[in-house]
């Protein structure tokens, strides 16, 4: 079947090192658009409970999408793991007609056992420098390197990471994180904040996402010492790092990991966000998320120096950028004492007027639109 010339193959089959139920984010944002107009496979990374015969479960999120669980031995040694993953694969793929399929890359591990396989359109979504990270796998940039040969077109998710990624592929596009700014603008008028949270009594700082090593743990200690009466409350899951390296105390609050849905009503009670990230090599080419999305609630932010929150949100006057916890201490105290938020207000809106996450869809869309009508006419060439 030749590749359609003015639509997508009509099945995507994505390669994450996220989970679908881990935090709601790019993946989970760009993948539910595309199941609203294709089939799609959601391929996360193996759990190892299987005690017979490697399997893939196949859990239906809706109609068009899917996601899929490798379960593999407990004690399978990485040789055999690479080996039965191509396997699972083969057989997951038997019959189908690749060239009626989209392979949508999260991270280059994937490539160990899909190699093999030429689909119909082959994407490199980059949304981190996954090798920054502690216990990146050793041969990380060796796949990578393989992926960007292979990808037909990629992605980046900010601008830092597209300035070094960008002399590596003749057919790649920037995509800062996005936002859904109806979900997100709720809390600028709900007012019944979530049990855990609305009996917290105080100035409410806060912060929602992972917290691992990109976290400024020392950062949020000072500030939490410095101002005691100030509460700081910190959403996300704990990953990668000990708990017992979290500073604790009276008016610090880690209420967990919080579903998507339920964000702005704790967003609602907050009186300034916080983007407390430590400055290392693992945060250097981050676009958080979170940004967009604290400014759509109405949330004045502080933010340590990442380099694409200042440009463009620092540079636009946005967020306040502060360096460590005196100045993150002047900042807060500046907003909290600011008079024309109406202003602001608008400023954010101006701003964030023609950013989501259904333009970025449709704009990436576009792009691998007219990369199949070029492979289409290198074909008939």
């Amino acid at each position: 079947m030749k590749i359609e010339q003015f639509g997508l193959p009509n099945n995507l089959l994505c390669f994450s090192h996220l989970r679908w139920d881990f935090v709601f984010q790019r993946p989970q944002h760009l993948m539910s658009r595309f199941a609203k107009e294709i089939n799609v496979f959601f391929l996360e990374e193996p759990v190892y409970d299987s005690p017979a015969l490697p399997t893939i479960s196949a859990h239906k999120k809706n109609d068009n999408l899917t996601i899929l669980i490798p379960h593999l031995p407990a004690e399978m040694q990485h040789e055999d793991e690479t080996s039965i993953m191509r396997s699972l694969l083969s057989h997951f793929l038997d019959g189908a007609n690749l060239k009626d399929w989209i392979f949508w890359y999260y991270t280059p591990m994937s490539l160990r056992f899909s190699d093999h396989f030429s689909a119909g359109l082959t994407v490199f979504d980059c949304m981190d420098e996954l090798s920054a990270f502690d216990f990146a796998p050793k041969d990380l940039v060796a796949l990578e390197m393989s992926l960007l040969k292979t990808a037909d077109i990629v992605f980046t998710g900010g601008h830092s990471l597209h300035e070094v990624k960008r002399h590596l592929h003749d057919n790649i596009h920037v995509f800062p994180s996005s936002i859904d700014k109806e979900h997100f603008s709720l809390a600028r008028t709900l007012n019944n904040e979530p049990e855990d949270q609305k009996n917290i009594s105080g100035i409410k700082l806060g912060f929602i996402g992972v917290i691992d090593e990109r976290f400024n743990a020392e950062l949020i200690r000072q500030v939490a010492e410095m101002r005691p009466e100030w509460q700081l409350i910190l959403l996300g899951p704990i990953v990668k790092i000990s708990v017992d390296s979290l500073p604790s105390g009276p008016n610090l609050h880690y209420l967990g990991q919080k579903s998507y849905d339920t964000l702005p009503s704790y967003l609602s009670g907050w009186n300034i966000a916080l983007i407390p990230f430590a400055i290392n090599n693992s945060t250097r080419f981050i676009s958080p998320t979170k940004t967009p999305e604290y400014l759509a609630a109405g949330l004045r932010v502080v933010s340590t120096p990442i380099n694409d929150v200042i440009k463009p949100y620092g540079i636009e006057r946005l967020v306040e950028i502060a360096a460590n916890a005196d100045e993150f201490i002047i900042a807060i105290e500046k907003y909290l004492s600011a008079k024309d938020n109406i202003t602001w207000l608008k400023n954010v809106d101006l701003f964030l007027k023609d950013k989501s996450w259904d333009n970025t869809f449709e704009d990436m869309k576009k792009n691998m639109i007219w990369s199949l009508q070029e492979i289409n006419k290198l074909l008939a060439s």
